[in-house]
């Protein structure tokens, strides 16, 4: 198919979660549109992820509604096969996604709606944009990491598996999800690790045989709208090894070298915030407090749920935590790697619109810009917390159709008064 002057009423760009569930919305409401796609479909779920990661939610959760995984219900599904869920799915629904087409630039059509986009395989018109190209856009490394050509310095978004590092040990900086995954798989090949661990959140994997996506529903935390804080801590959560709760406490009785945020390099070494036993322990803190509210939910709905006071019971402090290491010599510790588990930033370069904040996030209402016919869907708390999660995509890009289709009812609209 050519998509050179083709015109449709909406563009999808991306072909992940996001796209494919716009894709679907759009189709339900008999919208015209086109999706397209630089790479294949889910790309990000078949390439940006390590060898080993399983999604981080039970796959009866982290779907969506209108087809099932082919696994237990409770399980933790590989990525790669949730590229494939994700391919079948946009088969199921018959999107017209167009693959190998990248997006160069947008223009503003003068005089009248919609834009002209620019693309790699020729020019398309359309009314609306639906931007869904994920929040793992461009890998941030900070600026403090050291200049240093000894060392093999990797973002988690290129971390494949434990084999691809040289002899030595290894810095992960950061602890969140992907950084703990890593550091406990690097830990396990027998790698020596230090684990940079900063303020940070620390949900129950499971609590009274319900996974930590249940409670998050039926305490009602999906739906808050905005992050306790910012920039948003860590979220260390992971579906490793069929779900376990992270216990950092455990993790330093495991052998690995917790130490606290990282605050800065020279060429030969690398320094530590004094912050490491307050990161763990307040976040320790608000688990307990958690397990807490979920009592009290059991409780007062009467539910028959299994006790779980082990949940409840901290291990003792590993050293790490009672002599932290403040610093840490390259050579002496034989440090040959460093792992940024530091987290993405946006890369939004093909859309000249005044619709963005200095660090490049878009400026929009759930969704919604100040650009008419210029949308988002796919990034985190766009509407809530569960926005950039599988389920919680699919409805986004449900109530942003509904919202592209009002508009259609507006643009059509004409007055029934006659002009003489």
């Amino acid at each position: 198919m050519s998509i050179n002057n083709k015109k449709v009423d909406t563009l999808v760009v991306g072909s992940g979660q996001a796209g494919i569930a716009m894709s679907e919305h759009l189709s339900n409401l008999g919208i015209e549109h086109l999706v397209l796609e630089k790479n294949r479909i889910a790309e990000a779920w078949r390439t940006r992820r390590w060898d080993s990661l399983v999604a981080n939610g039970p796959c009866w959760h982290d779907k969506f509604p209108n087809m099932d995984f082919p696994h237990d219900p409770d399980s933790f599904v590989p990525h790669g096969e949730v590229a494939e869920y994700f391919e079948n799915y946009a088969k199921m629904i018959d999107a017209p996604i167009e693959t190998g087409v990248e997006v160069q630039n947008v223009l503003k059509n003068k005089h009248k709606k919609g834009f002209t986009i620019e693309t790699s395989q020729g020019t398309v018109v359309a009314d609306n944009i639906v931007v869904a190209t994920g929040p793992f856009q461009q890998p941030i490394i900070p600026k403090i990491a050291p200049q240093n050509k000894n060392l093999y310095q990797i973002h988690s978004d290129q971390y494949k598996n434990p084999n691809q590092l040289p002899e030595g040990a290894v810095l992960v900086v950061g602890a969140g999800s992907s950084g703990v995954q890593i550091a406990s798989e690097l830990n396990s090949a027998g790698k020596k690790v230090y684990l940079s661990v900063g303020p940070h959140e620390r949900p129950p994997r499971k609590y009274r045989d319900r996974d930590n996506v249940w409670w998050l529903g039926v305490l009602g935390t999906w739906h808050e709208t905005t992050p306790p804080q910012r920039p948003i801590k860590g979220f260390a959560v992971s579906g490793m090894n069929g779900g376990q709760s992270v216990d950092f406490r455990k993790m330093g009785h495991e052998g690995i070298q917790l130490v606290g945020m990282t605050k800065a390099f020279t060429d030969k070494t690398v320094s530590f915030n004094d912050d490491l036993v307050d990161n763990i322990v307040s976040a320790e803190q608000s688990y307990l407090d958690n397990l807490e509210e979920m009592d009290r939910y059991i409780e007062s709905n009467g539910l028959e749920l299994p006790e779980e006071p082990e949940a409840k019971i901290l291990m003792d402090m590993p050293d790490a935590m009672k002599n932290p290491i403040h610093e840490l010599d390259f050579d002496k510790d034989n440090i040959t790697s460093i792992i940024w588990a530091s987290g993405f930033g946006y890369n939004y370069n093909w859309l000249p619109f005044d619709i963005f904040q200095e660090n490049g996030a878009p400026i929009h209402n759930k969704g919604v810009t100040s650009e008419p016919g210029l949308y988002f869907v796919g990034l985190p708390y766009l509407s809530g917390k569960g926005s950039s999660f599988i389920w919680g995509v699919w409805h986004d890009a449900k109530r942003i159709a509904e919202y592209i289709e009002i508009q259609r009812h507006y643009q059509h609209y004409q007055s029934s008064k006659k002009t003489e």
